[in-house]
């Protein structure tokens, strides 16, 4: 039964990239937990449970988007980021709300795919590596009208095969297993590849919705002849070319549309960024002006929030279960200056706390996708070992924490400018003054010498990302 990760195991998973912010992943760990009990519950009760979404509210860079993409990636479930700012109410120019809907749609369907072609790739090999050996090695057909087992040319009715098709299967054996071996991966071979679909231009009608044009779009280019064309290529570059071309022919789209719809419904996440920017600055408005049109967008989303039938290219997806979370620093306005009823429909509020000095150096050393680690990684390229003084580690982050104080503070993305100022010379130097086989031990005094100028100078607007 316990075949889903537990709340504990989500936060410890989450804890593995992200520094501090628990109380944020209990909520998320809990919200997705729950989405695992609801499709164990008896079925006349899945229906009716409804997911809890969150508001995550919290300064840009401590961790609010990190959070919830690492939540998708942990589920493996369809996943979209959007900015509530993009949108328009209905009527204006502008993305209206149900694109990310469309959105998520298509990227559970492009994961559902890229599975099940990913199943048949052997399969779609094995074909492909036939392409390439009638590229390389034709086949000898036989005259139309010649009868099977008879050798063209040689005449008589029951001659065993001629001995040029002997050789050209002894040849074709000999060449497929050179092909396994992986020998002729430089031969150049003429091959017919698919070339994409045409480009169907439309103006859009009064009345015509952006997905209606998609589908109508969609619908015109499947209808045209699908054209192919000749290309010269090595054996390598051939087998990419063929291999998700092959496997494509090989899967079901119908069931693997109707797959992923399943699984945008039921387990798919939406991340609604910059939900602040839509609240109304001043509480009630006054009938007119921005605050109507940021109204507008709030009440655009709460059908799709509440739960609500959107219709896409790959059929009608239904977001009641959903899990929406949403995000906002919050800074101008406040959570309550959304509408009621939106406020209503994101019950969890969890506020995510600023990051600290000690939060910095944890984040540049504890992580697995730290930055630090990432930098040796790429010094590792070139064959040049990096490593890191714990003190130089601490004197980045009080730099770092420095420098959000006095000018702008955007958490944990500073440490991104500090990183890149302290490494660049090095950054630069490798290969060329700075050969293979070389150490880099970053110090103290090393990152005092390279950001001297940037802890001195008070006007630090050059460094601002």
């Amino acid at each position: 039964m316990q075949n889903f990760l537990t709340p504990a195991q989500i936060v410890a998973e989450l804890d593995k990239y992200i520094i501090g912010q628990h109380e944020a992943k209990r909520h998320v760990a809990i919200a997705l937990r729950n989405r695992w009990r609801r499709l164990h519950a008896p079925a006349d009760m899945q229906a009716e449970i409804v997911p809890n979404n969150i508001l995550m509210i919290g300064a840009t860079g401590v961790g609010k988007t990190e959070i919830a993409r690492r939540l998708a990636h942990l589920a493996d479930a369809p996943f979209v980021k959007v900015e509530a700012s993009k949108f328009t109410e209905v009527g204006y120019v502008g993305r209206d709300v149900e694109s990310m809907v469309r959105d998520l749609a298509e990227q559970s369907v492009n994961r559902v795919k890229a599975r099940r072609q990913e199943a048949v790739k052997a399969q779609a090999a094995e074909v492909v590596e036939e392409i390439i050996l009638d590229a390389l090695i034709p086949p000898i057909s036989q005259p139309a009208g010649a009868k099977s087992g008879v050798g063209f040319g040689s005449g008589g009715g029951d001659e065993m095969p001629s001995s040029d098709s002997e050789l050209n299967e002894r040849t074709r054996e000999r060449f497929r297993q050179k092909i396994k071996n992986g020998e002729l991966e430089d031969r150049k071979i003429e091959i017919q590849v698919a070339q994409g679909a045409p480009s169907i231009g439309l103006m859009g009608a009064p009345g015509l919705d952006e997905n209606a044009m998609s589908g109508l779009q969609d619908m015109l280019g499947n209808m045209m002849p699908k054209k192919t064309r000749k290309r010269k290529v090595t054996v390598a570059e051939a087998r990419k070319l063929l291999l998700d071309e092959e496997a494509a022919k090989l899967i079901d789209m119908d069931d693997v549309k109707d797959e992923a719809i399943r699984q945008c419904e039921n387990a798919g996440i939406i991340f609604i960024d910059e939900i602040d920017k839509v609240a109304s600055s001043g509480g009630k408005s006054g009938g007119s002006g921005p605050d109507v049109s940021r109204q507008g967008v709030q009440r655009d989303l709460l059908p799709i929030v509440e739960g609500s039938a959107v219709n896409t290219k790959y059929g009608i997806v239904n977001t009641d279960h959903i899990l929406f979370i949403a995000a906002g620093a919050f800074h101008v306005s406040k959570p309550s200056d959304l509408i009621p009823e939106l406020q209503g429909r994101f019950p969890i509020r969890v506020e995510l706390q600023s990051l600290t000095k000690d939060d910095f150096f944890r984040i540049l050393k504890d992580p697995k996708n730290a930055l630090t680690k990432q930098y040796e990684a790429l010094l590792k390229a070139e064959e040049v070992e990096l490593t890191f003084d714990d003190a130089a580690l601490e004197r980045l982050a009080e730099i770092a924490f420095e420098v959000n104080g006095e000018v702008e503070n955007i958490g944990a993305r500073r440490l991104h400018t500090v990183m890149s100022r302290l490494l660049n010379d090095i950054l630069y130097d490798v290969p060329d003054k700075i050969g293979p086989n070389a150490h880099i031990q970053i110090t103290t005094a090393l990152v005092d010498e390279r950001l001297r100028d940037m802890v001195k100078n008070r006007d630090l607007s050059q460094y601002i990302l």
